[in-house]
């Protein structure tokens, strides 16, 4: 029998009209977008139909990720598809934190709502980008990056794929040095130096933010981008959390481990299907769904039901 895992989408995915064929398909997933709208009211509106731009604004990203990410992960609960365990890329830890129960909807999504707030005052601050070097090893994008000022290896993807974040002043040269190594650096579709010293702002922040915060044991495993580990318990998440957002997202890590611990089926929730493709890569032998509309709701009920 299979052993499920949900995945929550990570910044960068969103696009116009997420969430709006689920919404309207499963009443389980419009209650969240419901929910999600009486604390913050517009946001299942921005997220059907906001525009790039919009969506692009890391503080409305951040919630509208969240809604349309423990939308899917409800639609799928309920058609009766159960996790073993979670978890989420950067921003999508939190949904995946929702989704556990180790802090409630309401609440996940008051602190994802800070959280991007937090994120992009600190983004404001300096001239800031990220690009995902592909077709080198994590060691040598590391070297690379040590050469210029303030340049950092900050998502440690799949074994050929690694993100940087820095000065937009190095990224230049930083680009043409992965060229020259036989890489190749693509500019990614957010707007700050997340997971890296420029966030450390945010992460003082956060962790002030907190405070007010009460966690429970999560009624599913749940996998920390920190340790690439699962979290271990409660009274540890707050530190996490705030150390998240300067830490690189373990993410081929947080893989390979859930690999090893038994789990063999992925479903990606929340927008795109960026995940499902680096799941892939780091063990083409696991099956990867994803669910982010009506149409890949019932493909992935169809794929993990008839196994």
């Amino acid at each position: 029998m299979s052993k499920i895992a949900f995945v929550f989408s990570g910044q960068g995915a969103q696009y116009p009209g997420m969430g709006a064929s689920l919404a309207q398909a499963s009443p389980a997933a419009k209650a969240v977008f419901d929910l999600c709208d009486s604390i913050r009211p517009g946001t299942s509106a921005q997220c059907f139909s906001g525009t790039k731009e919009e969506l692009t604004v890391t503080s409305n990203t951040q919630p509208d990720m969240f809604a349309v990410e423990v939308a899917a992960a409800a639609a799928l609960t309920e058609a009766g598809i159960q996790p073993a365990a979670l978890a989420g890329f950067s921003v999508g830890e939190i949904g995946a934190l929702a989704f556990s129960g180790a802090l409630s909807v309401e609440d996940s999504f008051r602190l994802v709502c800070r959280r991007g707030e937090l994120m992009q005052e600190a983004s404001d601050v300096a001239d800031t980008g990220m690009v995902a070097v592909v077709k080198l090893p994590p060691q040598r994008v590391e070297e690379l990056a040590a050469q210029f000022d303030q340049v950092y290896p900050v998502n440690y993807n799949s074994p050929a794929q690694t993100v940087c974040a820095g000065l937009s002043a190095s990224m230049g040269d930083f680009k043409a040095a992965v060229k020259a190594a036989g890489g190749r650096a693509i500019p990614l579709r957010v707007a700050g130096a997340f997971h890296s010293p420029f966030m450390a702002p945010a992460s003082e922040g956060l962790a002030e933010e907190l405070k007010g915060y009460t966690f429970q044991a999560p009624k599913y495993v749940l996998y920390s981008n920190v340790t690439g580990r699962p979290y271990e318990g409660p009274e540890g998440y707050a530190d996490l959390l705030a150390r998240q957002v300067i830490s690189p997202v373990r993410w081929q890590t947080i893989v390979e481990n859930m690999i090893a611990d038994g789990f063999d089926t992925f479903i990606e929730v929340g927008p795109g299907n960026t995940l499902t493709g680096l799941i892939g890569k780091i063990d083409p032998s696991v099956k990867c769904c994803n669910v982010d509309s009506a149409d890949s709701l019932r493909t992935t009920i169809e794929e993990v039901t008839n196994g």
